[in-house]
């Protein structure tokens, strides 16, 4: 099977999540509701530039919506894109899963540790 492109919806929102401080600022903004960049900064005490970052990644990604309100910008959830996301997950997972076949044995059904079924 070929692998996923990058601009793939799925990988994209992936690797937004995969990052340990871009999950947490998600978590953080998704419990607050909306938060600014600065408020973010001061929360996560890392610097303003690595914020943005992770926020320009998490917009990209489709999993927060901005609100510019000059100076400020201020990050919202978008738990709809997230759920989009783990259904179109599933989705594709579910159509490379292989099928077990019905007539497919159990490994352990030979195995010489099986008990023998007596015949009276």
């Amino acid at each position: 099977m070929p692998p996923l492109p990058r601009q793939d919806p799925i990988v994209r929102i992936a690797r937004a999540l995969g990052d340990p401080t871009r999950l947490r600022i998600l978590r953080c903004i998704a419990a607050r509701g909306e938060v600014s960049c600065r408020e973010l900064t001061a929360m996560f005490r890392i610097a303003q530039a690595t914020v943005s970052h992770h926020l320009k990644v998490l917009a990209e990604a489709g999993l927060v919506s901005v609100r510019v309100e000059e100076p400020f910008h201020f990050y919202r959830a978008r738990p709809e894109a997230l759920a989009a996301h783990g259904r179109a997950l599933a989705g594709a997972l579910a159509r490379t899963s292989p099928r077990r076949s019905p007539d497919r044995r159990s490994p352990h059904r030979n195995s010489p540790h099986r008990k023998k079924e007596s015949r009276t």
